[in-house]
């Protein structure tokens, strides 16, 4: 016979309705099913809890994307996609997934960056790499000493703490910068507006770079030879042998004190996601601004006046091209350096270069060069000159 529906509580629904829920009372609802051939089955659903909310992400300076492959082609086309793609999800959660979730393979990447934009122009870097096939026989590691840009509030901090030859270091570099500064490289590390200040963020990180390379050789780590971007070139002529503590401090900290004295608002520097000959082409017909640093086969920065960096933005922007203002207010490795030269070639007149026991390749001639050549000319080249890293 019929069913009685409205005999009973029981509904037959026949369009959708809302379902209120009640406060405290949890919805639940039971699914039959009868089929011809015999299918008889009841399924107990119940409303899923309340999501909590996540816990606020910790905040980060600077986060790493790690890049594997098997081949150096396939390593660039990575690169290529994670580019097309990668901008519009978390970077925190992008770099987790990228270090923990893929296998490593024998070709390799790693960018660095504060934010997507960083990143993903690193990105570039690795997507138009030109990779050549050698043969060599290995030997030690090669120290790369990075330039003013990669400093973090809080780095070195732990190892203070953890590593006594760091520590000791770090006590050894801070008494050789006494003389020259009014602060202690171990104390500012954890303040980011001295670490925003020119002439105390170098020598911060060449006190830290020095001590990580000690580190590094303590553990007995084969150093084969050095390079630096920069003013990391002074660290690295440190650890090579080429400059003592002394010397090496006062030319970080003196140099660095001019350019604030001297250079700190007069200009800038931008980074370009192009290659050396595409920007010479760009900044053609800008006065003012020429090429500080070649950084890769698609990553080049340019220094010069206010005025004609605007220029240079607005035609990346124009032309679709990433482009980036460095947080500094001063134009290295540009004609206005040649405003500080006299009085730089003074202040560092009394250090001693020597040959150092470590092999040492200039980022300003491209070239390893014999370190006594390192005397105060070439650290006014070094910061003169374009970075030819």
């Amino acid at each position: 016979g019929e069913v009685d529906w409205d005999s009973g509580a029981v509904r037959l629904l026949t369009e959708a309705r809302d379902w209120p829920s009640g406060e405290g009372r949890v919805r639940r609802a039971g699914v039959s099913s009868f089929g011809i051939s015999g299918t008889n089955a009841h399924v107990i659903v119940e409303e899923a809890p309340e999501e909590e909310p996540r816990p606020e992400a910790p905040s980060v300076d600077v986060v790493p994307w790690v890049l594997s492959a098997r081949s150096a082609e396939a390593l660039r086309e990575q690169a290529a996609q994670l580019r097309m793609t990668a901008g519009q999800f978390n970077v925190v959660d992008v770099g987790w997934s990228l270090a923990s979730t893929r296998a490593a393979f024998e070709h390799r990447a790693v960018v660095v960056g504060r934010d997507s934009e960083e990143l993903v122009s690193g990105l570039s870097s690795v997507s138009g790499v030109e990779v050549g096939v050698g043969v060599g026989a290995g030997g030690g590691v090669v120290l790369v000493f990075a330039g003013q840009g990669c400093q973090w509030v809080g780095m070195g901090r732990e190892l203070l703490g953890s590593s006594p030859v760091f520590a000791e270091s770090m006590r050894e570099c801070a008494a050789a910068l006494s003389p020259f500064v009014d602060f202690s490289v171990v104390d500012v590390l954890g303040s980011a507006g001295e670490l925003g200040r020119v002439e105390v963020v170098q020598p911060a990180l060449w006190a830290v770079m020095v001590s990580l390379a000690r580190v590094w050789r303590s553990w007995g780590v084969p150093v084969a030879a050095v390079v630096g971007h920069s003013q990391g070139e002074i660290a690295a002529a440190t650890v090579a042998g080429a400059l003592s503590v002394g010397d090496a401090a006062r030319v970080v900290a003196l140099r660095s004190r001019l350019i604030a004295e001297r250079l700190s608002g007069l200009g800038g520097m931008v980074s370009v996601a192009l290659s050396r000959e595409r920007v010479v082409s760009l900044i053609a017909g800008v006065p003012g601004v020429s090429v500080a640093a070649v950084n890769g086969s698609s990553s080049t920065v340019v220094s010069g006046e206010a005025a004609g960096l605007e220029r240079v933005l607005a035609a990346c922007v124009s032309s679709g091209v990433r482009a980036r203002r460095i947080d500094v207010d001063y134009a290295s490795h540009s004609v206005q350096v040649e405003l500080i030269r006299e009085e730089l070639l003074g202040v560092l007149d009394g250090i001693v270069p020597r040959s150092g026991e470590i092999p040492f390749v200039s980022t300003v001639t491209g070239e390893r060069i014999d370190t006594v050549e390192l005397g105060a000319e070439y650290w006014y080249r070094n910061l003169r000159q374009t970075v030819e890293f």
